[in-house]
């Protein structure tokens, strides 16, 4: 090797451990370029952490217009220190969270200036609240310890659109968010095949009723107890128990021994009638050609009006007994029973060869086309019902009314119960209402004009309170509801529903459903 390429070789690595020191003399790093620790002090200064890596501080500045000073990426929401929703802009910060306390939910609000936490006085603080119902709330806030909080509870259900407005000093900052909590996601094409209901929410007349317990019984004024009026045995039985049967139809047939003393009783009435008009006449034709004396005459006529008068007896006593007509006629003994009227034997107490008696209650018939509905009416409720009042009746086992009249109210008060008795008289052409039959009787009590009501399908029970769910984009939302008066097809909505409000009526228990298996979580 040369001498003059040995002195190059010996330049260049003195050179190399020349940079070697300055570099480790000046703390720095290749990939800094060597830059001062100032550096780092500034980033400090700013709240988001990742724009330590050398950005400029244009970069930052630009990002100060975000509600999410902490992340950048659009779609993401920030979260505060207390676990709310974080809102920026410039330097001002605002945390905002919807929090349980004594079984409320109120709004909770922080202010900060960059990260540095100011006291709740440093701006005042309102809500502008909108719900789907198309119902709107401005809500104030008052200082409470290191935070402002909503003089009022945001009541359920928490689905709604706000804007934040923040006054600090002489600048107003606004800022909006929304809530879905409790919302059940159906779709049109879902809706429909559910088989629900879209109802509005309107005015309507609303009946209000009072309900009485009742029972189906006989109408008595077409029920008869038959009796066979003449001892005898029975001889035979053509009438069975459930039968239908007409006027005048044969019911059973007794022999009767004091029956047929009554009928030969009339055969010899009407043989010695028939001798005395005879007599009479002869008696009549000789006293008018003077051959006998008037006083024959006389005595013929008179014992002829005494045969008339026995026959007449006779008669009259067959009649009593319904067997007239029935003299001559086959055995004098056989007394044939008939039904009253048209109607259907109900109850039937005899048998084939049986001795009764001519007052035993052998039968019952009951015309069944008409039936009463008793009821017992408490003392306090007689103002309402009223002879002549229209009533509708339920039956409690299966599902089917009528309507009917109060027939009858009871004058008297029982002495243990301090109730009275009344009824409706109800048509039954098809029978369906069978005596013994428990039912529940309506009378109007009073009448009214609901400024909001719904249907009565429409009404759930949500924890434990009546809700209805009305019908937001994309769903539908639980919305509890104060109820008021109903007559049992519309409800009457006292609070927290507005009239035009959409809603689930029919198959709203699909909804409930939905909402029970947790597709609508409830969080604050």
């Amino acid at each position: 090797m040369k001498k003059s390429h040995k002195l190059a070789i010996a330049g260049i690595a003195a050179v190399t451990v020349i940079l070697a020191a300055l570099i480790l003399n000046s703390g720095g790093s290749p990939s800094t370029g060597g830059a001062p620790e100032a550096g780092h002090e500034h980033a400090e200064g700013h709240a988001d952490a990742e724009h330590h890596g050398g950005k400029s501080d244009d970069e930052h500045s630009d990002a100060e217009g975000h509600a999410d000073p902490e992340h950048h990426d659009e779609g993401k929401t920030a979260t505060g220190p207390h676990g709310g929703q974080l809102f920026a802009e410039g330097d001002f910060r605002l945390e905002i969270l919807l929090a349980e306390e004594a079984g409320e939910a109120r709004l909770r609000v922080w202010l900060f200036d960059q990260d540095k936490a100011l006291p709740p006085t440093a701006a005042k603080v309102s809500v502008a609240l909108s719900r789907p119902t198309g119902e709107k709330e401005e809500i104030a806030f008052a200082a409470e310890k290191d935070f402002l909080k909503s003089a009022v509870a945001i009541a359920e259900p928490h689905v709604f659109e706000a804007t934040v407005t923040a006054q600090a000093g002489a600048n107003v900052h606004r800022f909006g968010f929304a809530k879905e909590e409790g919302k059940v996601e159906l779709d049109d094409e879902q809706i429909r095949s559910a088989g629900i209901t879209l109802e509005t929410a309107a005015p309507a007349h609303i009946q209000t009723t009072l309900q009485l317990p009742g029972e189906i019984r006989f109408n008595q004024d077409r029920t008869a107890h038959v009796v066979p009026r003449v001892a005898g045995v029975v001889e035979s039985v053509s009438a069975d128990l459930g039968q239908r049967v007409k006027k005048g139809q044969v019911l059973a047939v007794i022999a009767s021994t004091s029956l047929s003393e009554q009928r030969s009783e009339l055969l010899a009435a009407e043989k010695r009638l028939a001798l005395a008009q005879t007599t009479y006449e002869r008696e009549k034709q000789l006293w008018e050609q003077k051959i006998s004396a008037a006083q024959d005459f006389l005595q013929a006529r008179q014992t002829l009006q005494e045969a008339e008068i026995a026959v007449q007896n006779a008669r009259q006593k067959l009649v009593a007994l319904g067997a007239a007509g029935s003299a001559g006629k086959g055995a004098l003994n056989r007394y044939e029973i008939r039904a009253p009227f048209d109607g259907m034997v109900v109850e039937k107490h005899l048998a084939l060869g049986e001795a009764v008696k001519e007052d035993a209650s052998i039968f019952t018939v009951s015309d069944l086309s008409s039936v009463w509905a008793e009821m017992v009416v408490p003392a306090k409720d007689l103002d309402t019902v009223r002879v002549g009042a229209e009533a509708t009746i339920k039956a409690a086992s299966f599902e089917s009314q009528t309507s009917g009249r109060v027939s009858y109210v009871g004058s008297l008060l029982g002495e243990q119960t301090r109730t009275a008795t009344a009824r409706v008289t109800l048509p039954n052409p098809g029978g369906a209402w069978r005596p013994g039959l428990f039912v529940t009787v309506e009378l109007v009590s009073g009448e009214a004009q609901a400024p909001v009501a719904v249907s009565a399908e429409a009404l759930q029970t949500v924890g434990g309170k009546p809700a209805v769910f009305v019908r937001v984009p994309g769903g539908f939302v639980v919305q509890p509801v104060q109820t008021g008066r109903t007559d049992g097809k519309r409800v009457e909505v006292v609070k927290g529903l507005k009239a035009g409000a959409e809603y689930a009526a029919a198959g709203s228990f699909v909804v409930k459903s939905e909402l029970g298996k947790g597709s609508a979580e409830h969080e604050h």
